[in-house]
């Protein structure tokens, strides 16, 4: 976990991030018949049927250049319809079930994967793909901080802080401490009149801002620190020194045009994470927030649409968004849209040297929404989950096939069982073709809270000459 619990996953609950609630002592529920025999041997597959297969329905209804053909597994067939019937003998709605397994070019089992579904947060995978498409993996989102009055030698600024937002979705704690210990280094030590923000600016998350203003004035100064402004500090490297940078006033927000004749010298430009490592934080807890803003900054859930279906190439009528974070059932997509979308990514990713396990939770790395999950170490996936959804997509790796591209997306309210069932489908097929780690390529490079990727690293605040007014 690379934010203590205290400082993401409380922020996050007020944020309703929704597939972040823990399964305490998930039981793991007895494998169905079917897939119990499958995985020893013992059954029988031919004599079960496939459920929702039609050769002809995929090749011309959807005629994708990564869809080049349907290569039959009659086990894997057997898995998801026995799958399938699993969920029938339960009592749910099978119409109301999406699965698309996919290996390579080729479609190798699918249940209703062309139907429109609620996606929950598997709208995440479509706002990750456009936010590739709308800027490079390095890109940094600025916060500068200028002097709109004198600093006088004993370090007091007669005047205001000035602080000109971008928008970075990942400005918490650790980043207001060393920017004020920046500040502070620059000998600024009192601030006589306000903070003053402008542009896009939002800290810890927070939906309302008054409250991210009201936690920048608070992270300033170690006398107006909150025990999770504490408990974020000790995510710090020892010795990082504790700001008592004063504010005389108070912080709050205008518009830009009210700056633009007044005087300011620049002296600080706040880098944010790099994009990668954004995306990757925003997927590991899957956070709403963070989701909502990524989607703004990349102009609004339409342009996320749009973005998503242009980069993936998908077949019309099968995404539809109300927003870039999955809340609310109106976003909807089909299981096989959730196939193709990470598979874009990863054909993105890839020609950079990344792969789709640098902005997705890998199982056996990350903890977050993966906690009480028994899926194949090493897969790649994103989690979804409404009060009556719980959807699963991304990457599982074989011995046999490489990686194996799913899409499940379950209609339900017995939302801790559907997930054991999920895993148990994964790996199940894992089983069939082989247990294996994921390709060197496709292994975990961005890992939070290390190298470049740490929260708080000073070197993101460049000084004096490097900054100009944007």
């Amino acid at each position: 976990m690379y934010l203590s619990r205290g400082t993401w996953t409380d922020r996050s609950s007020r944020n309703r991030v929704e597939d972040s609630q823990s399964v305490a002592s998930l039981p793991l529920l007895t494998l169905p018949l079917g897939l119990f025999s499958i995985l020893l041997g013992t059954g029988e597959p031919k004599l079960l049927q496939p459920s929702g297969l039609n050769s002809t329905a995929l090749q011309v209804e959807w005629q994708s250049p990564w869809i080049a053909e349907l290569t039959r597994d009659p086990v894997v067939e057997a898995i998801v319809a026995d799958y399938v019937a699993g969920l029938r003998r339960q009592g749910w709605s099978v119409p109301d079930q999406g699965v698309w397994i996919q290996v390579g070019q080729s479609v190798i089992a699918e249940h209703r994967g062309s139907v429109l579904m609620p996606a929950a947060s598997l709208t995440k995978l479509a706002t990750t793909l456009a936010a590739l498409k709308t800027w490079p993996l390095d890109h940094r989102f600025d916060t500068l901080v200028g002097l709109h009055g004198t600093l006088q030698d004993d370090g007091v600024l007669d005047g205001n802080l000035v602080i000109q937002g971008s928008g970075d979705p990942l400005l918490v704690w650790e980043e207001g401490i060393v920017l004020a210990n920046r500040l502070q280094e620059l000998g600024i030590q009192r601030v006589t009149g306000d903070v003053l923000v402008t542009g896009s600016f939002t800290m810890n998350f927070e939906e309302d801002l008054n409250d991210s203003l009201t936690a920048l004035t608070q992270v300033m100064s170690t006398s107006s620190w909150t025990w999770e402004t504490r408990q974020a500090y000790g995510n710090l490297p020892p010795g990082t020194p504790q700001p008592s940078l004063q504010i005389d006033g108070t912080a709050r927000w205008i518009p830009a045009a009210d700056l633009e004749n007044v005087p300011i010298d620049w002296v600080v430009r706040h880098q944010s994470l790099p994009l990668v490592a954004i995306l990757k934080a925003m997927n590991i807890y899957s956070n709403n927030a963070m989701a909502e803003m990524m989607a703004e900054l990349a102009g609004g859930p339409d342009q996320v649409m749009a973005k998503a279906i242009a980069a993936a190439d998908l077949p019309a009528g099968e995404l539809s968004l109300a927003n870039g974070s999955g809340l609310g059932t109106d976003n909807q997509m089909s299981a096989r849209v959730a196939v193709a979308m990470t598979v874009a990514m990863q054909q993105e990713l890839g020609a950079q040297g990344f792969s789709v396990a640098d902005v997705m939770p890998v199982a056996g790395e990350d903890v977050g929404t993966l906690i009480d999950r028994r899926l194949p170490p090493t897969a790649a996936v994103k989690t979804g989950s409404l009060a009556e959804v719980s959807a699963l997509a991304g990457m599982v790796p074989t011995a046999e096939k490489g990686p194996v591209w799913f899409a499940i997306i379950n209609k339900g309210w017995d939302i801790p069982d559907l997930r054991v069932q999920q895993d148990q489908l994964l790996r199940a097929i894992q089983a069939h073709w082989g247990a294996a780690e994921a390709p060197a390529e496709m292994r975990t490079k961005v890992r939070m809270q290390t190298g470049p990727f740490r929260y708080g690293d000073p070197s993101r605040n460049q000084v004096a000459q490097d900054v100009a007014s944007e």
